[in-house]
C-alpha cells in the first residue's frame, strides 16, 4: 500500500471517529427536541386556555409535525453514525444541517411553549399587547391576502431602490477608487452627505418627487449607494499595484486593468458594502412605507398599530425578519458563486 493511499485512510478514519460524537450529540438533542414539542403539544391540547382562542387546533398539528421532524432528524443520526464516508460530501454535509438544527428545533419549543403559557393559559401578559402564537396563525390564516400583497409591494419597492442604489454606489466608489480627479471632486460630496440618515432627507424626497413611490425609492437608493460605494472604493484603492504592473507589461489597456482587475480584486470589499446596504435600505423602506407609501409592510405596520391589532403587527414583524434574512442569505449565495475563485486565496 502505498503512503498516498495510507495518508487517504488515515484522514478517512479520523473524519469518521471525528463524525461519530457528533452524530450521538445530534441523536440526544434531536430526541430532546421532539420530547420537548410533545409537550408543548400536551399543554395545548389538555391545559385549558383562559380565553377561547382560535386555531388552537392547528397550532396542536404544528407543533406535532415539528416533533416528528426532530425525531426523524435523530433516527437519521442515529442511521447514520459513522456510517457516512467523508468522500460523500455532499451527503454529509445534508446530513449534518439537519443535525444542525437540531438545537434550534429545541430553543423553539421551549420558547414557543413558554410564550403559549404566559399568554394564552396564564395571562401573565397583558392583552391585547401581547398576543398567543394562535393569534399570529389567525393572522396568516385571516388576513393573508392583505399581508401578501404588502410584502409583494414592499418587495418591489425594496428591489428598484436596492439595484439603483447599489450600481449608482459602485459606479461612485470604482470612480473614486480608480480617478483621483474624481476623487477630488466627489470625495468630499461623499464625506458630507454620506453620514447623514437618509431618512433625514424624507421631506425634501417627498416634495420634490412627482409621488411617494419614486421619493421611497430615492430614499432607499441612497441608504444602499453609501455604504457600497465607501467599501467598492476602499476595495478598488487597496488593490495590490503588482497587479496593474503586470498586466501593463502584457499590454493591458485602462479599461482592461479596470474591469478585469480592479473590479475582481475589490469585489470582496463590494460584497460587504452591499451587505450593509441591504440592511440600510431595509430600514428605509419601512419608515419611508409608513410616512407617505400607501402600501407594503410598513404601512401594514402602522394600520395594526392603529387598529390595536397587535398579532397582526407580531405576524408583520415575522414576515419581515424571515424576508430580510431570505435576502441576506441569497447574496451569500451569489458572493459565494462569484467568488468562487477566490476561495484558494481568501480566508472565509
Amino acid at each position: 500500500m502505498s503512503s498516498h493511499t495510507q495518508a487517504i485512510d488515515l484522514a478517512s478514519l479520523q473524519a469518521d471517529e471525528a463524525a461519530a460524537p457528533r452524530d450521538v450529540r445530534g441523536q440526544i438533542v434531536a430526541a430532546l427536541a421532539a420530547l420537548a414539542w410533545l409537550g408543548g403539544a400536551a399543554v395545548t391540547q389538555w391545559w385549558p386556555a383562559a380565553d377561547d382562542w382560535p386555531y388552537t387546533r392547528e397550532l396542536l398539528i404544528l407543533k406535532l409535525a415539528l416533533a416528528a421532524l426532530s425525531a426523524a432528524i435523530g433516527t437519521r443520526a442515529w442511521l447514520t453514525n459513522g456510517a457516512v464516508k467523508p468522500q460523500a460530501d455532499t451527503k454529509r454535509a445534508r446530513i449534518d444541517t439537519w443535525i444542525a438544527a437540531g438545537p434550534w428545533l429545541l430553543a423553539l419549543a421551549i420558547g414557543i411553549t413558554t410564550w403559549e403559557l404566559v399568554t394564552a393559559q396564564l395571562e401573565w401578559l397583558p392583552r391585547p399587547f401581547f398576543a398567543p402564537p394562535q393569534a399570529l396563525i389567525a393572522v396568516y390564516f385571516d388576513d393573508l391576502p392583505r399581508l401578501a400583497a404588502s410584502v409583494g409591494h414592499s418587495f418591489v419597492l425594496l428591489a428598484y431602490g436596492y439595484a439603483l442604489g447599489a450600481l449608482t454606489g459602485f459606479t461612485i466608489g470604482v470612480s473614486i477608487g480608480w480617478s483621483r480627479a474624481v476623487g477630488y471632486w466627489l470625495h468630499p460630496v461623499l464625506r458630507l452627505i454620506g453620514p447623514l440618515p437618509a431618512t433625514a432627507w424624507l421631506p425634501l424626497a417627498f416634495f420634490f418627487f412627482p409621488s411617494s413611490f419614486s421619493a421611497s425609492v430615492f430614499l432607499i437608493a441612497l441608504a444602499t449607494a453609501f455604504p457600497v460605494a465607501v467599501l467598492t472604493w476602499s476595495g478598488v484603492a487597496s488593490v495590490n499595484s503588482a497587479y496593474y504592473d503586470v498586466a501593463r507589461t502584457l499590454g493591458a489597456r485602462a479599461s482592461f486593468l479596470i474591469l478585469r482587475v480592479a473590479i475582481p480584486a475589490a469585489l470582496p470589499s463590494v460584497f460587504v458594502g452591499l451587505f450593509m446596504g441591504l440592511g440600510a435600505s431595509f430600514s428605509v423602506l419601512i419608515v419611508a412605507e409608513m410616512m407617505g407609501v400607501k402600501a407594503g409592510l410598513g404601512w401594514y405596520l402602522q394600520w395594526a398599530q392603529g387598529w390595536a391589532a397587535y398579532s397582526n403587527m407580531y405576524a408583520a414583524l415575522l414576515v419581515m425578519a424571515l424576508m430580510c434574512s431570505g435576502l441576506i442569505t441569497l447574496l451569500f449565495k451569489v458572493r459565494d458563486r462569484l467568488l468562487a475563485w477566490q476561495k484558494g486565496l481568501l480566508k472565509w
